[in-house]
């Protein structure tokens, strides 16, 4: 019988999480309910108390308690919970996690599920479900639901949410993923819209060499997904053909994946192609919410909710000399590939973030930091291009071949 685990603070949420409990038993599933809670007595009884949970962090909840500091405590019992729902996968009496509650609670809870695998359903059910849920996701499989009122107490409108999320939790862990065919290695590619066209020239032929292709949208989680997956054991290589997530952490834009972006397949050896798509551009949201020390920038309104900003010469010159940093750095089979007629469909000649000046930049920055390991491949052509992304798909091939 699956199992779905319920993970919460109990003094706070206890009647809530019992309610939630038979509604998810009714569907035929076993629960283990697992209380977090660290002040008061709780509300309803766990099967994993919440001694254990603080123990698994190595701390004591009476302790936590009586030092008074609710920060430090919910962090402690977060990196418990962690502990605790790791172990009760790995022993497979976890298919499935739901939790609900707050802000606090919420942080408490999907830090517990971002340490679970790709894979197993994980549902949130918060009052901050409508808003930025990035921290709260973070790179993997999170599903958030807006509670609409707070977890405060079962009303007419709390029952029925948390009757829709048992209902949604209960399907999750009691369906079965369609047989696919036999395994094939996995590859991660990352892709843009301005890419688009090279990726997926480059994953069919990837395809028909016998890959399996996971493209990541390179939306600043999509990048930290991808190598979240090559740390996880996942893929066999990396065709990281848009890396523009590097350039919003450089200049401030909204789609960054962090300073470690593109380090991870060079820290695990695995053979990675990667390239320069979108690197001529910074992502913010309208237009009207680009600060305004960028106001008399190059700016393109890509949709409504989306505007474009032109890196500068300063900019690609410091973007190349990171790439060619980290690319000097990998420890597996590394290729380089130069489009030199544009890094993306608004690069090219006679579009809008067309800049000479800033792609010799770019190169220029690239050609100081290389080191001789790296696969260096210019080619007249640019990102978009059918040939390039053939030759790309190629080399990443037997690259994986070489390093059997």
């Amino acid at each position: 019988m699956p199992t779905v685990v319920l993970l919460g603070t109990l003094d706070t949420k206890g009647k809530e999480y019992d309610f939630l409990r038979e509604r998810v038993l009714e569907h035929g599933v076993d629960v283990v309910l697992v209380d977090a809670g660290i002040m008061g007595e709780p509300l309803a009884a766990p099967d994993i108390t919440r001694e254990e949970v603080a123990g698994a962090a190595g701390a004591d909840v009476r302790a936590l308690a009586a030092a008074g500091d609710r920060g430090a405590a919910v962090e402690t019992m977060a990196e418990g919970a962690a502990a605790v729902v790791s172990r009760l996968h790995a022993e497979g009496r976890l298919d499935g996690i739901l939790g609900l509650g707050g802000s606090g609670n919420s942080a408490l809870v999907t830090q517990a599920m971002r340490a679970l695998p790709v894979g197993v359903p994980k549902l949130m059910v918060s009052t901050v479900a409508s808003g930025d849920t990035r921290p709260y996701v973070g790179a993997v499989d999170i599903a958030m639901m807006y509670s609409v009122v707070d977890i405060a107490g079962v009303n007419r409108i709390s029952a029925q949410i948390m009757t829709n999320a048992a209902g949604m939790i209960a399907g999750a862990v009691t369906s079965k993923v369609p047989d696919l065919g036999a395994d094939r290695p996995l590859i991660g590619a990352s892709m843009f819209g301005v890419t688009t066209p090279s990726v997926t020239t480059a994953r069919e032929r990837l395809e028909e060499l016998g890959y399996e292709v996971l493209v990541f949208h390179a939306t600043g989680t999509g990048g930290q997904s991808m190598e979240a997956l090559a740390r996880g054991g996942f893929l066999a290589g990396i065709l990281d053909v848009t890396t523009t997530e590097l350039a919003d952490e450089l200049v401030g834009g909204v789609l960054s994946a962090g300073p470690d972006r593109l380090e991870a397949a060079g820290e695990l050896g695995l053979p990675q192609v990667v390239s320069l798509g979108a690197l001529d551009m910074v992502n913010f949201g309208p237009r009207e919410s680009v600060p305004e020390r960028f106001a008399d920038r190059n700016l393109y309104v890509h949709n409504p909710t989306i505007t474009l900003m032109r890196t500068t010469p300063e900019e690609c010159l410091a973007l190349g000399r990171e790439i060619g940093h980290k690319l000097s750095a990998a420890t597996g089979p590394t290729a380089l590939f130069i489009p030199l007629k544009g890094v993306s469909m608004i690069a090219v000649e006679g579009q809008v973030f067309h800049d000479p000046e800033a792609d010799a930049a770019l190169l220029q920055g690239l050609h100081e930091t290389l080191g001789p390991a790296v696969e260096v491949h210019q080619l007249d052509l640019d990102v978009n291009d059918p040939a390039f992304a053939t030759a790309m798909a190629d080399r990443l091939h037997a690259m994986i071949e070489e390093d059997q």
